[in-house]
């Protein structure tokens, strides 16, 4: 459980929730993850359509090819005509070629297909993330979300491309094999097919029991993604303490589950096709004896009987390519199970009222009797009640862990109350629209988070219509202009990961900033300043007082000589306000703020 009021959502804190534990992958029906995913290439019907033609087409060419064999051994090889023969290998020949180019087309058609099809289960999973509550992703580590959307999605692409065609050329060469076998001899097609419920039988046992272990495996290779990812960030962390054998022990540790179930997995779903191999040759057996013996006997002919050998091979070629692609078949599914069980979360837009949005937000907040926990049973805000006038700066200061950060997720809905009433504007928060209701609020984090972008674009995020101009007024407010200009390329400098080849003061500017640019009604700064040396913080500081003006103001700071003139500081521990009032007020009461201030000016002194 995270310190009360330090979650990590907002990259403030530890967050609620256990990071380090992975979720149970609870496997579906097949029958329901199959049906899905064929909403998903359905979507395809023109590509499908000629897909089918294609395939069909070369189906097609592939079953003649059989018939003709067996006519030329009984018209022309055994007569000897040879100028037959030539030309029955010539059109044999056409045949097959006839047959590759319609295969190398049809794989041609069904890349486009499997890739849109992919595409937009990727779009999907994407756009779902960005509605899902951060409850969501307290409790997965990054590394394991990029798994499903990527390594999950890539099998389900690999699977498409190949086994969707294999289906329908199966299904195809099955009954028109059966249907040419039945119209040369019903005898032999009869003993061709004493071995098919065997290998139905065999199939299915061997794939009930190796669908948990792929499922396991994906599991895993999550885990190993999400260890990976978290390491990587960490890198600093690691080699400060000098943990990077101990890094290693535990990679070890993830890198040997994902083998042992790996093993188990291609071990088993790897039996399929020797398996399989084994139950044809024993039909092909069958076949070439019987056969023979019906042509020595004058029941049918060698030529006949050598076009059977060669359907009975098409007749169950499907059931052992299938057996062959049988791991990525299984993979597919996993992954796809793992895709849709992050879509059929609910998201934190389902049943959001939109009601009074349209008006734009004066700023009167209340808190009335709130209790919220991040774990049940451990309330982190306990009957918390406070008033912030429109355009009032509140401040809230108290131990680490005290609830501070919590009261502004609530007020920004990245969390819903628990007991209590939270409104805006005399407006209940859960009957207002959330993506409303953040576009008017305005919020610098503690951890400045930019992107792999230019610096201009990271300060246009806050908002998107801003011109240059008032991208380079925000950043001059923000005093980070002068900083920026100094750079090889200025505005235009592009910035590594997470903004990595500026120092941490440049970047919070630069957050500074893109709060600036927003104009928001609501002004949330959560340790807006803590990492910038006490000149640049002056600077700012003289900035937020217009940037404040006439918004209601929230500003949680540990350094509390940065909060002096605020119209209210609420003084906060164990998740319940203890004091209240101006800073000169809560001074000459000599409590618990008194405490924090005066020991904070004996450390600096």
């Amino acid at each position: 459980m995270p310190p009360a009021g330090g979650p990590g959502p907002m990259g403030m804190g530890g967050g609620p929730g256990t990071r380090g534990m992975m979720p149970k992958v609870r496997p579906k029906q097949l029958g329901p993850t199959l049906k899905r995913l064929w909403n998903y290439i359905g979507r395809q019907r023109s590509g499908l359509i000629a897909v089918f033609i294609l395939t069909a087409l070369s189906s097609g060419f592939t079953l003649v090819g059989p018939y003709l064999l067996g006519r030329a051994i009984d018209r022309y090889i055994i007569p000897r005509d040879y100028d037959g023969l030539l030309w029955l290998c010539l059109s044999l020949l056409g045949v097959y070629v006839l047959s590759t180019i319609m295969s190398w087309i049809q794989a041609y058609v069904m890349a486009g297909v499997s890739q849109r099809t992919v595409q937009e289960l990727r779009r999907d999973m994407f756009e779902h993330l960005q509605k899902l509550p951060l409850r969501f992703f307290d409790s997965r580590t990054h590394g394991e979300l990029m798994s499903r959307t990527t390594n999950d999605i890539e099998n389900v692409s690999n699977s498409l491309n190949q086994s969707v065609t294999q289906l329908i050329n199966s299904l195809l060469t099955v009954i028109g094999a059966l249907a040419l076998m039945l119209g040369l001899n019903v005898w032999l097609t009869i003993v061709s097919l004493v071995t098919i419920p065997l290998t139905m039988v065999v199939t299915g046992q061997i794939a009930k029991r190796t669908r948990k272990h792929f499922l396991a495996q994906q599991r895993h290779l999550g885990e190993l993604n999400g260890y990976i990812e978290e390491t990587v960030t960490g890198q600093k962390v690691v080699k400060s303490f000098n943990r990077e054998k101990e890094t290693m022990r535990q990679f070890q540790t993830h890198n040997e589950s994902l083998r042992n179930v790996g093993i188990r997995a291609q071990i088993l779903s790897g039996l399929m096709g020797p398996v399989n191999n084994v139950i044809n040759n024993i039909s092909f057996a069958l076949i070439a004896a019987i056969g023979g013996w019906m042509a020595i006997g004058g029941y049918t002919t060698i030529g006949i009987v050598v076009s059977f050998l060669n359907y009975s091979r098409q007749f169950t070629r499907p059931i052992n390519d299938l057996a062959n692609q049988f791991n990525m078949i299984q993979s597919a599914i996993a992954g796809a199970e793992r895709v849709f069980e992050v879509l059929d979360t609910r998201t934190e837009y389902e049943d959001n009222s939109s009601a009074n949005d349209d008006k734009p937000i004066r700023g009167e907040v209340r808190f009335e009797n709130v209790t919220f926990c991040y774990k049940e049973s451990v309330p982190v805000l306990k009957n918390v009640s406070l008033i912030a006038k429109p355009g009032e700066t509140i401040a809230l200061v108290g131990p680490t862990g005290a609830g501070k950060t919590t009261i502004v997720n609530l007020l920004t809905r990245f969390y819903d109350i628990d007991e209590g009433t939270v409104t805006v504007d005399g407006i209940n928060l859960r009957d207002r629209d959330k993506g409303k209701l953040r576009e008017q609020l305005g919020i610098v984090l503690q951890d400045a988070y930019l992107f792999s972008e230019t610096i201009r674009e990271n300060i246009r995020y806050g908002r998107l219509t801003a011109t240059d101009e008032q991208i380079e007024a925000a950043a001059k407010l923000a005093n980070a202009d002068a900083f920026i200009r100094k750079l090889p390329n200025g505005y235009d400098t592009q910035l590594s990961a997470e903004g990595g080849n500026l120092s941490q003061g440049q970047r919070q500017l630069i957050t500074i900033a893109r709060a600036i640019l927003a104009d928001p009604a609501i002004l949330i700064l959560d340790e807006a300043t803590s990492s910038v040396d006490t000149r640049t913080e002056m600077h700012i500081q003289e900035a937020m007082k217009s940037l404040m003006r006439g918004r209601t103001s929230f500003v949680i700071a540990h350094r509390l000589s940065t909060i002096r003139e605020a119209d209210q500081i609420l003084v906060i521990n164990g998740g319940e306000i203890i004091e209240r009032g101006t800073h000169q007020e809560l001074l000459e009461r000599q409590g618990f703020y008194y405490e924090l201030y005066t020991s904070q000016f004996k450390r600096v002194g």
